[in-house]
Parts: structure tokens; sequence; C-alpha cells
């Protein structure tokens, strides 16, 4: 099935602002996000953590965020978890549109969701971020160790110095790859240990700040 499908109407998130852009002179990074619309379109979803029909992407009111909706991104070990259940990852393809003269960063990704964590266990949330045609980034890791049984958070930030732009009048595909592993150890291997980003009441919503700036004038 197309990629397209995959998010039954969720595929593409058009919001508008009328926000004026701020920018500072000597560097021409946007304090504000530029008064146009953006456009996201997933163009493919794939890995064991996003089955079809499992994830959602939204553009913000104001243009700053989008975030991503799972509803079954879970990884699990100990007991009689599946062999292949302690990983699980989700590889998101996006086109974003933006308005002319712009280009834009993720500044920084916000991620949640429930862990548990029998004594001796331990867990890793990572994510890589880049563009078509770029070189992989390294991932950002955060780990958890046990005793842990509650909901997590987790950060990635980069410095403003650090950030890796969008080529300026070039669409390129902008892939995020997130995983979730879990290591059942070995005092308590009878019993399960588990690292979501979704929830039973509610999907968990993962966050990425953007950052703006001024394309050069060609």
């Amino acid at each position: 099935m197309a990629g397209g499908l995959l998010l039954s109407g969720a595929v593409a998130a058009l919001l508008t602002t009328a926000l004026p852009a701020q920018h500072t002179p000597a560097s021409g990074v946007f304090d504000n996000p530029p008064p146009d619309k953006i456009v996201i379109d997933v163009a493919t979803v794939n890995g064991s953590g996003c089955p079809e029909g499992t994830a959602a992407v939204a553009v913000s009111p104001d243009n700053t965020a989008f975030t991503v909706t799972y509803s079954n991104y879970l990884a699990q070990a100990g007991g009689n978890s599946d062999p292949t259940a302690f990983r699980r990852n989700c590889q998101l393809n996006l086109i974003v549109h933006v308005p002319q003269g712009f280009t834009y960063a993720i500044a920084s990704a916000d991620y949640r969701g429930f862990l548990s964590l029998q004594p001796g266990a331990s867990a890793t949330q990572k994510a890589s971020y880049y563009f078509q045609g770029s070189p992989t980034t390294v991932p950002k890791s955060h780990p958890f160790s046990a005793p842990f049984n509650d909901n997590w958070e987790a950060t990635d930030s980069t410095d403003w110095a650090q950030l890796v732009w969008a080529p300026c009048g070039v669409l390129r595909n902008f892939n995020i790859n997130t995983e979730l592993r879990v290591n059942a150890g070995t005092q308590n291997p009878d019993k399960v240990s588990f690292m979501t980003m979704d929830s039973t009441d509610g999907s968990i919503s993962t966050v990425y700040h953007m950052a703006w700036k001024e394309c050069p004038a060609t």
C-alpha cells in the first residue's frame, strides 16, 4: 500500500498563522515562523513500532512544531515475550513544504511514554534525523535502568550553531528514525519489562520543535 494511505486521511496537515516574522539581523535566524502555511505530507511509515494505521502527523497552529502520535509502539522482553519484541523502531519519511525563501531545522524533539522495568532490566530510546541525500546523523540515546514503573520523558536538543538546515530551494524528504529497546537482564528473566510510546487511555504524542531562518537571496 502506498505510504500516503497509511495514515487514513492524516497524511497531510495544513495550518496557517498570521504571526509576523521577526529575525536577528546578524544570523538571519527567525524567532517566529514565517507567516505563510506549511504542509507536511507523510511519504512512508515503516517499522515494527508503527504498523499500518497506528501513526499520525499534525502541524501546530503557529507553525513552530509538528506532532507524531503513536498508538501501538511497544517493546518488551522477558517472560513469554516474542524474542524479537525487545526492539521496535519506526522510520517516518516526511515531505515538508515550507514558504518560499525560508528553510527549517529540527531544534528539539520531546518524547514520552510509559516504562516498566523489573529489577536488573534496562531500556533505551534512540532517535536520528537526516535529510534525503545527507549522511545519517549519530543517534541520540536516552538510557533507563530499573527500578522504573512510571511515565518517561526524553528530549533531544541541538545548539543553534549545530542545527542541520534543509537545503534552500530544494525539496528534500526529512527522515526521523526512532527506536525503543528493552533488555530483560538476568535477575528476573521470567518477568516482563516493557517500554511504550503509546497509552491505553489515549495516544502518546512526540513533538518536534522547528527552527526557521531566511534563505540567502538568489
